[in-house]
């Protein structure tokens, strides 16, 4: 059985930073690539970024490039977001999901198992 549990969230001051981790069992990186995906209230499920195995390549959304980094170790099967320079923006639930393949993808329906999310908060 396929778990993901993220940790890390919080408070942050704008500008400042953050990691989330995501610690992975039952499945191993090199067959999916995972993702990071958040929700603010009454909004949909956004990507955030993601990360192929396979070559290492990662990919963000428009509006977190530059700020955010996605990484994985591999011998801890747990994968990171940090994310740096928030904007209250920012604000959301984080969730990590592991895609059905081993490319990732920017539409959460190409991700089969989910983590329960964690709390962001961006406030002064």
């Amino acid at each position: 059985q396929v778990q993901l549990v993220e940790s890390g969230g919080g408070l942050a001051l704008p500008g400042g930073s953050l990691r989330l981790s995501c610690a992975v069992s039952g499945r191993t990186f090199s067959s999916a690539a995972m993702g990071w995906f958040r929700q603010a209230p009454g909004k949909e499920r956004e990507f955030v970024a993601h990360i192929r195995w396979s070559g290492g390549n990662t990919y963000f959304a428009d509006s977190v490039e530059g700020r955010f980094t996605i990484s994985g170790d591999n011998a801890k099967n747990t994968i990171y977001l940090q994310m740096n320079k928030l904007k209250p923006e920012d604000t959301a639930v984080y969730y990590c999901a592991s895609s059905k393949y081993i490319l990732g993808s920017r539409n959460y329906i190409d991700y089969d198992y989910w983590g329960q999310g964690t709390q962001v908060t961006v406030s002064s």
